[in-house]
């Protein structure tokens, strides 16, 4: 480019003209249905389906995080993934929120706590549409965060620390989450949240070919990477079908996981007339929750059907132990867990938030007929 006089915004408006930049696209996006087909991926019409409309909803969010919401200049703290765009074990639990940010800029974020259970403040640097991961840079949660009578606060996002609530930034920092996490969704109010730019800007500037250029790559590539990504994870998890050991910490957080919660991925298959039951004794820990999801790594519907229990919601054993049960109709029993029309899928654990110097405990899985699971446990 150099010998040739080009400048790279040249380039991006040469792509745009001709068509290049469009053909890319849809070129990457048909190379994303290559996750359907990874290996130990099931093959059968249903769930090639739910693949299919899990690439659909990628791209929608994909369209919206690196096209329409992109300018870290202007961010916009929204909900990527939600009830119709799922990925990676999302948490039913949680709500998301995200927005595109630069080191090139300094934000505040401005809210109100209200009444969530947790509410968590993170930088991540890289995406998966470039890098592939999203590797921890800045935490700030509810219990570091200095209020105002009101239940109001004002967070500083810089390189250099400045003033009490304080989230850091790097070069490479381009996106910032906020996990609330809910303990009972039916009486808890979620923390009202805006972010603005430090650089007085009122508005953002004109659209240039560079900004959809790179908009419509990014997003292709995070269509066609992250599926990738939570397929091989799945193909991993069938080494220990039924059962829950503890994930890796580095790769979950190298993949946007808290670094505050420890992580049980596994994969599940059950028969018409099988069920699981997963018990265990939680540790001292400020919450838990346990999930099913579908094989794409989507939490299933839980507009719909009960498919996650948690710590506030579960009942518990006279010796503080916890019994769950996956099965595809009613045991009979408390803490049922449904399939929603699914045969195998993927599941998760988590503990959040050790206490008191504890450690993780692994819940321990048994595979039986669905017919003997009362009378088993009642033995």
């Amino acid at each position: 480019m150099k010998i040739r006089r080009i400048k790279q915004e040249d380039v991006h408006a040469e792509r745009v003209v001709t068509g290049k930049s469009w053909e890319d696209f849809c070129d990457h996006l048909k190379a994303a249905g290559a996750a359907l087909m990874y290996p130990g991926t099931p093959v059968d019409a249903f769930q090639q389906a739910e693949g299919l409309r899990y690439l659909t909803r990628l791209t929608r969010a994909g369209l919206e995080a690196f096209v329409e919401y992109n300018d870290p200049a202007f961010p916009v703290l929204r909900r990527m993934v939600h009830e119709t765009v799922k990925m990676g074990a999302d948490n039913p639990d949680n709500h998301y929120f995200n927005a595109q940010i630069s080191g090139n800029y300094e934000y505040r974020i401005t809210g109100k706590r209200n009444t969530v259970h947790y509410l968590g403040f993170f930088t991540q640097n890289g995406n998966y549409g470039t890098t592939g991961e999203l590797t921890p840079c800045g935490k700030l949660d509810h219990s570091e965060l200095e209020l105002m009578p009101d239940g109001s606060f004002e967070i500083i996002l810089s390189k250099t620390k400045k003033g009490t609530n304080w989230l850091k930034i790097e070069d490479e920092t381009g996106l910032v989450l906020v996990r609330q996490t809910f303990s009972d969704r039916s009486i808890e109010v979620p923390a009202k949240l805006y972010i603005e730019n430090l650089d007085e800007r009122r508005a953002p500037d004109p659209v240039t070919p560079g900004m959809i250029d790179e908009g419509l790559k990014t997003a292709s590539l995070f269509v066609a990477g992250a599926p990738i990504l939570f397929a091989r994870w799945a193909k991993g998890f069938q080494k220990h079908t039924n059962q829950l050991p503890l994930f890796d910490p580095e790769t979950s957080n190298k993949a946007g996981g808290d670094p505050s919660i420890f992580y049980y991925h596994s994969h599940w298959k059950l028969a018409s007339d099988e069920a699981l039951v997963i018990n265990v004794k939680p540790p001292d820990c400020d919450s838990w929750n346990f999930q099913l999801n579908n094989y794409w790594m989507e939490s299933l519907d839980y507009r719909y059907f009960h498919i996650c229990i948690n710590k506030a919601a579960a009942v518990f054993n006279r010796d503080g132990s916890v019994t769950v049960v996956v099965a595809h109709r009613y045991p009979g029993l408390p803490n049922w867990i449904e399939t929603a029309g699914h045969t195998e899928g993927t599941m998760c654990w988590r503990w959040y938030r050790l206490m008191h110097g504890e450690t993780p405990v692994t819940p321990s899985c048994r595979l039986m007929k669905i017919d003997e699971v009362k009378s088993f446990l009642n033995s």
